[in-house]
């Protein structure tokens, strides 16, 4: 007897044998065929439930960024202020940039054939860091920890400084950059911190 279809157990094994396959090869040089036979089912179940390769990169690039937030969440909670926070984010964001998709989403979002809408779901990803990024420089004005300032400008400022310096994982290892990191964030919030909260950070650091 052949085994009964499951929908659910199709879905989760394509994506799995998809992400492996996205992740060694690379977006361009992984193909749907190359999918089916990784994963075991046909092109036709691969095109019913995910449409295209596009749109199933897509959904792995989603739910890899859901991956990294649900990180940061478990790990927030060990932060007693929004400036330990800023610390430990810059390290979450420093072993958390590389992740195995990336080069594949570099080319998707490269690929003149790549459709708008699909580039731009992947650029929409960023709203989740910065949004979080976000949050925690609203809590550190909450708590008296900063002074009142743009928001928006800091997150904008500190998404760009922390991606530019996330570029030198490329050719360094993570531990060696951590000081690096580190002092980037200690240098923004110099210049956003109350001053009493400044003077007693750097007595207690």
């Amino acid at each position: 007897m052949s085994r009964r279809y499951d929908s659910e157990e199709a879905k989760r094994i394509i994506r799995e044998k998809a992400y492996e396959l996205f992740s060694l090869y690379g977006y361009n040089q992984t193909s749907i065929g190359d999918i089916s036979k990784a994963s075991g089912y046909s092109k036709g179940h691969i095109y019913y439930h995910f449409e295209n390769k596009e749109k199933l990169f897509v959904l792995l690039a989603q739910n890899s960024m859901h991956e990294w937030y649900a990180k940061w969440m478990e790990k927030e909670p060990n932060y007693s202020s929004a400036t330990e926070k800023w610390y430990g984010m810059a390290k979450h964001v420093l072993y958390n940039y590389q992740t195995p998709l990336l080069k594949a989403g570099q080319e998707l979002g490269a690929n003149p054939k790549s459709s708008p809408e699909s580039v731009r779901k992947l650029y929409e990803l960023a709203v989740v860091p910065m949004s979080t990024y976000r949050s925690i420089f609203l809590e550190g004005i909450e708590r008296g920890e900063f002074e009142n300032g743009n928001v928006d400008e800091w997150t904008a400022l500190v998404g760009t400084w922390l991606g530019g310096l996330c570029q030198l994982t490329n050719t360094q290892p993570l531990q060696s950059l951590e000081p690096l990191f580190e002092q980037a964030i200690t240098i923004f919030l110099s210049s956003i911190k109350k001053r009493g909260k400044l003077h007693e950070d750097r007595i207690n650091r």
